[in-house]
């Protein structure tokens, strides 16, 4: 197989970039090897030759394997602490599985431009992608290359989840299997299931011990449960299932109905799973910092068609579109980082799916629910206080609960609590499915 051979950036570039006095540029080769075991990925070697003589190159330790690279990206920069800005921060490694697919093709630019961690945050996002997808992989490293981006220090590419998720701070997971037709969901959680189990097993051997977990694959609530059970050296609290799509739908239908801007409304939570059971919760939501019912006098829209379409509405947006909401679950990912990374605004709070252990809402514990969370921006968070919750509310939140209990049930062989049973209440549909 072919050895492509990178050239040298100029260093007044790299003086521009970085803003730093000295920077130590290495000349290396990249290599697409075969299938060493299991996996396809991509190697690089360090090579000495050709150096400018106002370039030192880096003294390798044999005893270490360079990290896989793509392309430019196997271009290293040696930055000694001493010549480091203030204003420049630790490279933070994000690993990102289902790389090659829909959602990740407009998240990764995202990632890679600044927008999720800030301008001065520089970044090495390591893909994971399946055997029949690596091809695809590439094209994204590509296209990652031809980007310019300064702050997307390097990328990394392989089929095995023990070598992207090393070191990880952040692991986005959101490769898994659509629910196909005829497909049952307790199937759906069975395959599904596999996939987030063994990642969480590999998330347990290799990435950083405080690595926070965001779970996208469906059924995302219980494929959460099943990755956190797994990977029992990784705090509970670092798992969360993507529920922040639901909100951004629930507030865009608030906003609509009371004829106001989105950043108007405030305080919407989504209880419960991510399927047609979830709970977009007006009653404790506020518009202009008034409650929703006292500015939507309309209880029968609020307890009828605005629940159900945001409850419906990953299904009627394929209906018009023709495929599903990629570019606004990317959105929603960016949305549910930042809300971890960035403090709280006084009084409001987002909504994730976390852990219930120790919760005080009446949840049942030992689930991935989706509740109100606030954070002062560490990455970490707490449950919302000063919630109310009425009977109808209450009774809905139940239903809900009902489903993600049965779900804990049906995979029970995969969170090592036993032999699966499958008594779901119903087949219930996931947001986006016809």
């Amino acid at each position: 197989m072919a050895v492509t051979e990178l050239t040298h950036l100029e260093t007044s570039f790299l003086h521009t970039q970085l803003s730093f006095k000295t920077t130590r540029l290495f000349n290396t080769r990249c290599q697409v090897l075969g299938r060493p075991r299991n996996a396809n990925k991509v190697l690089c070697s360090v090579s000495t030759n050709q150096v400018p003589s106002t370039i030192t190159p880096q003294q390798t330790d044999s005893s270490k394997s360079k990290r896989d690279c793509y392309g430019v990206f196997c271009l290293t920069y040696d930055l000694e602490a001493e010549e480091k800005t203030k204003s420049w921060k630790s490279l933070i490694n994000v690993a990102v599985s289902g790389a090659a697919g829909m959602i990740s093709n407009h998240l990764l630019f995202k990632l890679a431009s600044g927008e999720v961690f800030g301008q001065d945050q520089p970044i090495a996002l390591k893909l994971l992608g399946s055997e029949r997808s690596f091809q695809a992989l590439e094209g994204v490293a590509m296209e990652l290359e031809d980007s310019l981006y300064p702050l997307l220090r390097e990328v990394s590419i392989s089929i095995d989840p023990y070598e992207v998720f090393q070191d990880a701070e952040w692991a986005l997971l959101i490769g898994a299997r659509p629910r196909g037709p005829g497909m049952e969901r307790a199937d759906l959680l069975d395959i599904n299931g596999q996939i987030f189990a063994e990642q969480g097993k590999a998330l347990n051997v290799v990435a950083s011990r405080n690595v926070k977990v965001l779970v996208v694959g469906n059924p995302c609530n219980t494929n959460a449960l099943i990755c956190m059970k797994n990977a029992p050296n990784i705090p509970a609290k670092n798992f969360h299932a993507l529920t922040r799509l639901d909100e951004n739908r629930a507030k865009c239908q608030l906003a609509l109905k009371a004829g106001v801007f989105y950043d108007k409304v405030s305080n919407v939570t989504i209880w419960g799973n991510h399927s047609t059971t979830q709970v977009p919760d007006f009653l404790n939501a506020r518009i202009n910092g008034f409650p929703v019912k006292d500015v939507i006098n309309d209880a029968k829209w609020l307890e009828e068609e605005f629940t159900q379409k945001v409850q419906t509405r990953g299904g009627a947006l394929i209906k018009k579109w023709g495929r599903s909401s990629a570019a606004s679950t990317a959105v929603s990912i960016v949305d549910s980082i930042r809300s971890l990374v960035t403090p709280t605004p006084n009084g409001d709070w987002f909504s994730t799916g976390v852990y219930t252990n120790g919760n005080t809402y009446g949840i049942a514990e030992d689930i991935v629910f989706s509740m109100p969370c606030r954070s002062d921006g560490d990455g970490d968070y707490e449950l919302a206080k000063d919630v109310i919750i009425d009977d109808f509310l209450r009774a809905r939140i139940k239903k809900s609960e009902a489903e993600l209990l049965a779900e804990k049930r049906c995979v029970a062989h995969l969170t090592g609590e036993g032999n699966a049973f499958c008594d779901l209440p119903e087949d219930t549909m996931l947001p986006g499915e016809q």
